[in-house]
């Protein structure tokens, strides 16, 4: 793992359609608006995508912590990015200032945690965990 700078950003676009709204996600019974685990879910890849360009071939990096205000519903047919930048690292530990716009407003924003990890040694630990 090369250094991660304090300020590295990235983002992570998806168009809404119907399979990302709450009624079809999670309860039929809700409006049909952007589901919030699918905007954290937009959130977590901005942020991975903030340090791909510091993790060698055989690393990734997990996410260890999620704090999300969900501000404005959004329909099907919009565009929404989300956005992540490094605001801590900490050895394998980084930490992000995440948010999410859809085209007119913000609609969520929040912080978010990673740690970084050899992908070889987690898989050996979980083979080995539950075979």
């Amino acid at each position: 793992m090369r250094t991660i700078p304090v300020g590295a950003a990235g983002s992570f676009v998806l168009l809404v359609t119907p399979e990302h709204l709450a009624n079809h996600f999670k309860d039929a019974m809700l409006p049909p608006v952007l589901a919030t685990p699918v905007m954290i879910m937009m959130m977590e890849n901005a942020a991975l995508n903030a340090i791909k360009p510091y993790l060698d071939a055989t690393e990734s990096a997990l996410g260890t912590r999620v704090d999300v205000l969900h501000l404005v519903a959004t329909p099907a047919g919009r565009k929404v990015t989300a956005n992540a930048e490094v605001t801590e690292v900490e050895g394998r530990h980084v930490k992000f200032r995440i948010n999410a716009m859809d085209g007119i407003e913000q609609i969520g924003r929040g912080s978010h945690e990673r740690m970084v990890i050899d992908l070889a040694k987690f898989t050996a630990r979980l083979t080995a965990k539950f075979g």
